[in-house]
């Protein structure tokens, strides 16, 4: 998800050319990025488990099947849906009504591909979901402290007050858009689009990902009755949940398809190894 970008000829002055090998990835982010992909791509399955116990999302505190939510996946008759206030869309055998891998109808939210257990159970999904997320908490607090020693936030996260000019993010949008990417020395770092990115998953949706989640424990909530004051109840704390899960899983897919466009065998690579080639520039 994020890196740090280092070489000695940067430290020098000495500009790299488009073909160069460059260290960009060290030990530490290395290990948390790969670390992150296994913990919360379990979390996200498990959490969809634990979601086909109640699919439904409410706003306040209190929310059961007489209420009237704001989102829904369920059935009705041969049909599935995803009902988002006054919206409907039909979902049949994706979501709300499927065929499970014998073939027979199921009727929950999230098919068994999807979910950790394959199979309905609710206390196993919980199982799974809260041990990982133990797991999760504890790399995201080490990896914090390891970027405050080394500087990475500030370094290499930090959009230079250049960099935030209107003008500059329109040209990088468009330049994205149109799938121009930084070449030669002016690809070892991040442009301003991945820095803002980055920033708002570590500063804004991991932290809310973890208050919110806090929130729905009834043991955190007596330990700490500031949380549900903070979201406006149990339900606003469990939609918040989900929405910034599914914020997440935009970020993951967006990551993947800039990897792919970018140079998998490369990106990849350096993630495992630390190791980046520069790509070469235009003629």
């Amino acid at each position: 998800m994020s890196s740090d970008v280092e070489s000695s000829a940067a430290h020098e002055g000495t500009p790299e050319r488009g073909g160069s090998l460059i260290y960009r990835h060290r030990i530490s982010t290395r290990l948390w990025h790969w670390t992150n992909a296994v913990v919360l791509l379990v979390m996200l399955m498990s959490g969809l488990m634990i979601f086909n116990a109640h699919p439904h999302l409410y706003w306040g505190s209190f929310g059961a099947n007489p209420d009237m939510p704001w989102l829904e996946i369920g059935s009705s008759g041969d049909r599935g849906f995803l009902r988002i206030g006054d919206l409907t869309v039909d979902t049949t055998g994706v979501l709300g009504l499927w065929r499970g891998p014998t073939g027979q109808l199921r009727r929950l939210a999230f098919p068994y591909w999807a979910t950790i257990p394959s199979s309905y159970n609710l206390a196993v999904s919980r199982l799974w979901h809260l041990t990982f997320a133990w797991l999760f908490a504890g790399a995201i607090a080490i990896y914090a402290i390891w970027s405050l020693f080394n500087r990475h936030l500030s370094r290499d996260l930090l959009p230079r007050t250049a960099e935030l000019k209107p003008r500059h993010i329109l040209r990088e949008v468009k330049d994205h858009a149109t799938l121009r990417f930084a070449k030669g020395e002016a690809a070892r770092n991040y442009n301003v689009l991945q820095k803002l990115t980055y920033l708002g998953v570590l500063v804004v949706l991991i932290p809310l990902m973890i208050l919110t989640g806090l929130t729905m424990s009834p043991a955190m909530d007596a330990a700490w009755p500031w949380l549900l004051d903070l979201f406006g109840g149990r339900q606003s704390a469990r939609s918040i949940h989900f929405i910034v899960a599914f914020l997440l899983v935009l970020f993951f897919v967006v990551h993947i398809v800039m990897v792919v466009l970018t140079g998998p065998i490369n990106e990849v690579r350096s993630m495992i190894t630390g190791r980046f080639r520069l790509p070469k520039e235009r003629p």
